[in-house]
């Protein structure tokens, strides 16, 4: 079984960690956020949120250490849990992730369509309210086209832009902070809360959204294989991935509360935008909508790499065709798992964004099942595989349980009719157990490979997950 070519470095790793995580939608939607939950129910929320995932990468983290392959989270919990849980992993992984891409299609015409009112001409169709134009449907086919280009060569080419696109957006995030530090005012801040807020319920609730706000901090895992650095790092490069995207997220909400008195922010239609161009900064709301457009374009590219990733572990462990495993002599890339991608992708993302909400949200219940076999995987490893749990506390021990309870309080909060976070009855309900029922039939009809022989093509050449790069520390 041929492996992936060795070409990305730390900085690279990072900028699909990070970069991937941070998405569009939060930065001109926290005005909502503002009125709903308080200034400080964001923050605090966030916070709390932003804990509970840095626990779960805890696992994440030890388990690439030992398991540096493609699939990340199909390689642990076949290696621990075994094949029916690999692939109930796995087929959520996916499930999360091919929502997400076929979202993204039409998402960045729709963006675009604030500064190009031609982007919403030319109507093709309706569904669920929302009408599909030609020049959004368009410029997504184009994007998704020009992302397996970059990566149909080298997941190098592709991690580039990924990182150009990274530092931009950090460069942005900075200035936004400065700005809204200097300018500002902490008493815009303060009280956190509005007058009939119950802070301790409005700061819970917002724990939910600030999961999900994290959601795709796997990808460094799901790409060690990729990576050219010691496992030990490309493991620590996982829980860094969160707290630099959490304390992303954190900084410029606080200075979007800073530069005005955030109950002003709560009432306008553009949460951070609006705030800045509000306080006089026009050019600096113009910064924060461009770190929406590449926040959205830098999710896409993650998750588009990732996908293909998640596709070569489960065909290499044949829980799907064993072609989608292949590797390109020469390019060292999963090409037919690349196209399949680009398949999908464009299969789902013509239906437009009143369609793929639907699938959309139910990626929390998916993601909240992946989080959940990992800590399990996690519990369950010492019992084969002792190098991943290693030498840690109690504490330590307890981390990952800590973060698979907030995952699970994400699942029931979404089951369960009337939570504010529950699914839409009953499209999404149908589209969850659809999902489900075609992963069962994939299950039990596809070819089974025996054990050994599926843990030894997951996890190279020695199944202990010895590091091929000659050591586990750099």
């Amino acid at each position: 079984m041929t492996d992936l070519k060795q070409t990305l470095g730390t900085w690279q790793l990072l900028a699909f960690g990070v970069a991937g995580v941070v998405g569009a939608s939060w930065i001109y939607t926290n005005s909502a956020f503002f009125d709903l939950y308080g200034a400080g129910g964001v923050l605090i929320g966030l916070a709390i949120g932003v804990a509970l995932a840095a626990c779960i990468a805890s696992a994440y983290s030890r388990f690439t250490a030992v398991f540096p392959r493609a699939g990340g989270e199909v390689v642990f919990a076949y290696a621990t849990l075994g094949r029916g849980a690999s692939f109930l992993t796995g087929w959520m992984l996916l499930g999360a992730y091919v929502s997400s891409l076929a979202f993204y299609v039409t998402a960045f015409g729709y963006l675009l369509g604030n500064f190009f009112p031609w982007m919403n001409t030319i109507p093709l169709y309706t569904i669920n309210d929302e009408t599909v134009y030609l020049p959004v449907l368009a410029v997504g086919v184009v994007l998704t086209l020009v992302y397996f280009t970059l990566n149909w060569f080298s997941v190098k080419i592709g991690a580039q832009v990924q990182l150009l696109m990274f530092l931009a957006i950090i460069a942005g995030g900075l200035a936004l902070a400065v700005t809204g530090f200097a300018a500002g005012s902490p008493g815009n801040l303060v009280p956190a809360f509005g007058p009939e807020a119950a802070p301790f319920a409005d700061t819970m609730r917002f724990v939910i959204p600030g999961m999900t706000f994290l959601a795709g901090f796997g990808l460094v895992a799901v790409l060690a294989e990729d990576a050219r650095i010691a496992p030990a790092k490309t493991g620590r490069l996982v829980v860094l991935t969160v707290l630099l995207a959490g304390g992303f997220y954190l900084l410029v909400l606080l200075a979007t509360a800073w530069v005005l008195p955030w109950q002003e922010v709560a009432a306008m239609d553009l949460g951070t935008v609006d705030a800045f161009r509000a306080a006089g900064f026009p050019a600096l709301g113009a910064v924060a909508y461009l770190i929406a457009v590449l926040g959205l374009l830098t999710s896409f590219l993650g998750l588009f790499v990732a996908c293909s990733r998640v596709m070569v572990a489960m065909g290499r462990a044949g829980l799907l065709p064993s072609a989608l495993a292949a590797v390109h002599p020469r390019r060292g890339t999963p090409h037919i798992a690349l196209v399949f991608v680009t398949v999908i992708t464009l299969a789902l993302g013509w239906l437009g964004p009143g369609a793929v909400t639907w699938f959309l949200d139910t990626g929390g219940i998916y993601l909240g099942v992946v989080w959940i076999a990992v800590t399990l995987a996690y519990y369950r490893a010492p019992r084969r595989y002792p190098q991943v749990r290693g030498a840690t506390s109690r504490w330590e021990n307890a981390l990952p349980g800590i973060g698979a309870a907030g995952a699970l309080f994400v699942i029931v909060l979404a089951l369960l009719p009337g939570t504010g976070s529950s699914l839409v009855w009953p499209a999404e309900y149908i589209i969850l157990l659809a999902w489900l029922a075609l992963g069962f039939v994939l299950y039990l009809g596809g070819a089974r490979k025996p054990d050994a022989e599926a843990l030894q093509s997951l996890t190279g050449s020695t199944a202990a997950g010895a590091d091929r790069r000659g050591g586990h520390e750099g």
